[in-house]
């Protein structure tokens, strides 16, 4: 199934935004985010004169480094292209992550130490895939499902419930495979 049919239109910017994870031979992971902005069109830029159609006006990455318990170790971000000078001076800024937890408050964490004008608004916005990708890395997909299955009936219970409709504690699915967490729904 896909969307409807558009109305005739004309494609103008494209963003793309890849995730990786990836497992370190010391335990830990690296989580590598890339994102790039182009226009469909040739442009006049004001800083950087004649762009080409497809010249990228974002290009930029970020490494997250995190141990099995979601905390970042580790911080890396390049700024390969951007409108303007000052986008290029704000990597040291991300350093202030580290320590911070992607499985508690990582938003108000990235918010406090990267926001406003901190930072780049860009590099900030991909830091919330990045984190998606750190918990499909860590835990995510059938190994952290099967390792929450099998933790047994005094383990915590799993992060992911309640943290959308498929994994509601009043849903079938968390009913079939987390019996021991499900709440009846009250009619």
């Amino acid at each position: 199934m896909s969307l409807s049919p558009p109305v005739a239109r004309q494609l103008l910017h494209t963003r793309k935004i890849v995730c990786e994870g990836y497992e370190r031979e010391d335990g830990l992971y690296d989580i590598e985010a890339s994102l790039v902005d182009t226009k469909a069109f040739a442009f006049e830029h004001t800083r950087r004169g004649h762009l080409a159609a497809g010249t990228p006006v974002h290009d930029m990455q970020l490494r997250l480094t995190v141990d099995k318990d979601r905390v970042v170790r580790d911080i890396e971000v390049m700024t390969n292209s951007a409108p303007y000078l000052d986008c290029f001076t704000v990597a040291p800024t991300y350093k202030a992550l580290i320590g911070a937890s992607l499985s508690s408050g990582w938003r108000r964490a990235v918010n406090e130490a990267v926001g406003g004008t901190k930072a780049c608004t860009h590099l900030r916005e991909l830091l919330m895939p990045a984190a998606t990708v750190a918990f499909q890395t860590s835990e995510g997909g059938q190994r952290g499902l099967k390792r929450a299955q099998s933790a047994g009936g005094d383990a915590p219970k799993p992060f992911f419930i309640n943290q959308c409709k498929a994994w509601s504690e009043q849903g079938e699915t968390v009913k079939s495979l987390f019996p021991q967490w499900y709440i009846q729904p009250v009619e």
